[in-house]
């Protein structure tokens, strides 16, 4: 069940939309002036201003190797047919969002793998420049890119899910059970528990600032870094866990199940003030708009919000309506898990359910929610009998 993406879109790659997170930048600036002040000037033969210059130079090509490493499982996904919504850049690295799950665990494997084995061949290729090109701070640059992309890969493959081992974790355990939630939960699990141990080893580093963990994590500001990562990690593969559970809780119902058969309409031809006022009265904030007796559109209180307050008089609904070829609208055979990762991609609070060109119910998102609550509380109550 996708977010929206969020961050500054900067392009496309392979027709996949590229966006840079807000705490990228912070990363950039932060890695740049460890470059510029630590790691480069351990080597002499260059100006204050040039080690500046080229900690920039290798801060962006460590960016870009983060572009490749989720190329890496686009790519694969792509040859799968998996459509690749987007590509982001955190503070942790990146992010590539595929619009489905893959249908079998060596699909899953394959494009979980492909990440870490792009980055060990980044790291392989720098370190042969670093053999060959002279000694001084460009070479200790391709030593700093081998490294750091030989870790990224290495780092990737632990079972902490939703971290690419975690995916490879989730793949096997997929193939062998044969049941694609079981595994999930499974690598979930895992991903908690590698989680919690970060966590740990960072509080222990940023506690113990003498001790041997402190010194190989790089003080206390390597601790607080890992115990910052850890407690993503950790949201994350909770919210995967709950994801289960939910699509677990809402296995077997249709959208017929849960659907509204009262459909709320408004003829195209009232005004948005009138449309309000009817809001306002009934308190159904999503309408089907009509006209000559036929469904021509739907319209919502959000559409009607983009229009300025002193025009709402003097405009009609038929202004601010979705019109119906437009309109997200689902079947009474759809099922409901479905329905609520199409509302959450599309970013839509109400789908209609259409039968033979008819709309016959509605569906909300806040009615999934509490057939969600429902179940699980019954759930409860029939496990604690």
């Amino acid at each position: 069940m996708q977010q929206p993406t969020t961050g500054l879109r900067i392009g496309r790659i392979l027709g996949i939309p590229l966006y840079l997170h807000a705490t990228s930048f912070l990363i950039f600036a932060l890695l740049t002036f460890f470059l510029a002040t630590q790691i480069l000037p351990l080597q002499s033969g260059a100006t204050p201003m040039q080690y500046w210059i080229l900690a920039v130079g290798v801060s962006i090509v460590f960016f870009g190797s983060l572009i490749l490493h989720e190329l890496g499982h686009s790519i694969i996904a792509l040859r799968y047919k998996i459509p690749v919504v987007s590509i982001t850049l955190f503070f942790f690295g990146g992010l590539a969002r595929i619009a489905r799950d893959p249908e079998t665990a060596l699909q899953e494997f394959n494009i979980a793998i492909a990440g870490p084995i792009v980055s060990f061949m980044l790291g392989a290729a720098f370190l042969g420049i670093y053999a060959v090109a002279p000694s001084g701070p460009l070479q200790l640059a391709a030593l700093y890119l081998s490294e750091i992309n030989l870790i990224l890969g290495a780092f990737n493959l632990l079972p902490g899910f939703p971290m690419d081992g975690g995916r490879v974790l989730r793949a096997i355990v997929w193939g062998i059970t044969k049941n694609f939630d079981r595994a999930t939960q499974i690598a979930s699990r895992s991903g908690q528990i590698f989680a919690y141990m970060m966590i740990m080893l960072g509080i222990w580093a940023i506690m113990e600032r003498d001790s041997g963990v402190s010194r190989f994590l790089g003080g206390w500001s390597g601790g607080l870094w890992l115990a910052f990562i850890g407690w993503y990690l950790l949201s994350a593969a909770q919210e995967t866990y709950t994801q289960v559970a939910i699509r677990n809780t809402l296995t077997g119902l249709s959208a017929a199940d849960i659907m509204s058969p009262d459909v709320p309409t408004v003829a195209r031809d009232i005004s948005l003030e009138d449309y309000v006022q009817e809001v306002l009265r009934t308190g159904r904030r999503c309408h089907v708009v009509t006209g000559n007796g036929m469904a021509v559109g739907l319209v919502t209180l959000h559409q009607v919000q983009h229009f300025p307050r002193e025009e709402w008089a003097n405009t009609s609904i038929q202004a601010a309506m979705v019109p119906q070829g437009a309109i997200q609208w689902v079947t009474p055979n759809d099922p409901v898990t479905s329905v609520l990762e199409r509302m959450q991609r599309e970013d839509v609070n109400q789908m209609p359910v259409l039968q033979e060109g008819h709309i016959i119910g509605m569906i909300a998102r806040d009615s999934i929610l509490r057939v969600i609550q429902t179940r699980l509380q019954a759930h409860r109550q029939y496990a604690a009998k």
